[in-house]
């Protein structure tokens, strides 16, 4: 049964630091990043009165914070069939001082999720630069800068000190950075016909377009709607391929913008669902066949060989 918190500030303060160090100490009990960020984007707290769904929203002194907290669903999360993983040499595509890119498999998430007790990327990317210098005290430092999807594969980028996350973000932000990924659509699944060497684009107005308490789908939403994203893939044909028993072309996707689900709702939207992503609309499969292949800017380029 849900509750209503309330705390109070004494200075500034992110909105999510003050959560973070004022849900533990009221539970006893330990709540990670993820779950302070999900419990903010979800609607659940207010600040004089007012929702904000920013987890970086700073607070000015003596602020009313209101938090709608139900435990048990907040605590609540059904474990999907994640797969084993260890960060090895074999699967870091380069490695300096400042970046680690990591060929990140299918079936594992990035980061910890709202149960706290899951694996995940950025756990094991922690673990293998520790066990290459187990004379550190503390664990190293790893910084998430983007995220992929649990079932998408390929190359991301994590850092290694904070010094470089400006001016990995400006990049980002900028959309300086150049990302390629792969994926497989079903040739009949649009009846148009598409051959190696054809292009196309697709850009729209992005937004959430399902129930927060449902999984998170996005959509083709008016300019003007709230919350609209203005998004925009390039797509170009490579060639066929036969997949499970399914006969599918494979896709190059040039990404100028990096919206939640960006690739697989614009596929959706031209009758062309990637093959697994059942969410929109997809033949079920083994996985979603989506891949990261390509991540480069104006100080690096990583790339991550076909997966299939």
């Amino acid at each position: 049964m849900a509750e209503k918190l309330h705390f109070y500030n004494e200075s500034k303060i992110r909105l999510d630091e003050l959560l973070r160090k004022e849900l533990p100490a009221h539970y006893k009990s330990d709540f990670s990043n993820s779950k302070i960020r999900r419990l903010i984007i979800a609607g659940a707290v207010s600040v004089n009165g007012r929702v904000i769904t920013r987890p970086a929203f700073v607070l000015n002194p003596r602020s009313d914070i209101c938090v709608i907290f139900d435990k048990e669903k907040f605590l609540y999360e059904k474990q999907p069939d994640d797969i084993k993983f260890e960060v090895t040499s074999d699967s870091v595509l380069y490695e300096d001082d400042n970046y680690i890119f990591i060929n990140k498999p299918a079936f594992f998430p990035v980061e910890q999720t709202i149960t706290g007790n899951r694996d995940n990327l950025h756990d094991a990317v922690v673990r293998y630069l520790w066990s290459k210098n187990p004379s550190l005290r503390n664990p190293p430092y790893v910084g998430i800068m983007h995220r992929l999807d649990r079932e998408t594969s390929g190359v991301i980028l994590f850092t290694k000190n904070r010094q470089v996350n400006k001016e990995v973000s400006e990049i980002f932000q900028s959309h300086s950075f150049t990302k390629k990924y792969y994926a497989l659509v079903e040739e009949t699944s649009s009846g148009k016909s598409l051959s190696p060497g054809q292009t196309f684009s697709v850009e729209m107005y992005m937004a959430r377009i399902s129930s927060k308490s449902q999984a998170a789908k996005w959509g083709r939403v008016a300019q003007s709607s709230k919350d609209a994203q203005y998004s925009r893939t390039d797509f170009a044909v490579l060639r066929p391929i036969t997949i499970e028993n399914h006969k599918c072309l494979l896709l190059e996707c040039t990404l100028y913008t990096g919206r939640t689900h960006q690739i697989r709702v614009h596929l959706s939207s031209q009758g062309l669902p990637i093959l697994g992503d059942t969410l929109y609309g997809g033949t079920p499969a083994k996985r979603i066949y989506l891949h990261s292949s390509e991540l480069s800017c104006k100080l690096f380029t990583v790339k991550s060989d076909f997966p299939w």
